[in-house]
């Protein structure tokens, strides 16, 4: 695991609701929320919630997850974790409409379910998180945007073309999907530079990691907004 088997990782959904009270305009976002560990039902209601509350901010970034001890701790079959999270898609979307929905599958089966409250403005975006050709055919098939979680920009210029030639497979529109992208390249004196290559592979959001900025984090983020962000 990333930073150790003991290095505390808060529950996203938790941790959004804090950011949610404490902030206005920024996106919230699960970078991503392994889909298949959770119950789809409880789960809509989670985000629909926090979408309503935080006024229509919220993004639910999904993953099929990689690591089998955490599925076997909470008894869920990890062979059919993919098949399970695209079940789970369809039935959450199915419960945002806000008219009483049905979902039979093997993974999760209600008749006529209402929830209330309902997201903010229709279904909560779905971003399809993951570095493999399978993910990103998820996210071209189903997705409202990918999130390559590693890659150089050929890795992820070749993955962003598998979501686009999946997303027009199934009558989508891959322009539709929005990209995002991110890592330690977006920060430090070629930052604009790499930016600006980013958004012509087609990427419209730049995640940075946040701990690049903590040792002046007031001065260093006034900064990137002056010399990246104002300048794209």
């Amino acid at each position: 695991m990333p930073g150790g088997e003991r290095s505390p990782i808060p529950d996203p959904l938790i941790w959004l609701a804090y950011l949610a009270a404490r902030t206005e305009r920024i996106k919230l976002a699960t970078g991503i929320l392994i889909l298949p560990q959770r119950n789809p039902v409880v789960l809509a209601k989670e985000l629909a919630t926090l979408d309503r509350m935080s006024g229509g901010r919220m993004i639910a970034g999904i993953g099929v997850g990689w690591l089998e001890e955490e599925f076997d701790a909470i008894g869920v079959p990890f062979r059919d974790r993919g098949k399970r999270t695209d079940a789970y898609v369809e039935a959450m979307r199915a419960l945002w409409s806000g008219e009483p929905a049905s979902h039979h599958s093997a993974y999760a089966d209600f008749t006529d379910a209402i929830l209330q409250p309902t997201p903010m403005d229709g279904p909560v975006p779905i971003h399809v998180g993951g570095h493999t050709e399978a993910a990103a055919r998820r996210a071209g098939r189903l997705g409202d945007g990918f999130f390559p979680g590693r890659g150089g920009h050929e890795e992820q210029a070749a993955l962003f073309d598998v979501v686009r030639r999946t997303a027009e497979a199934h009558g989508r529109d891959p322009d539709a999907i929005e990209l995002t992208s991110g890592g330690r390249g977006a920060i430090g004196g070629r930052a604009l530079e790499e930016v600006e290559a980013l958004a012509a592979m087609g990427v419209s959001r730049v995640i940075l990691p946040a701990f690049l900025f903590w040792n002046d984090p007031e001065a260093s983020l006034a900064a990137y907004g002056d010399e990246v962000i104002a300048r794209c």
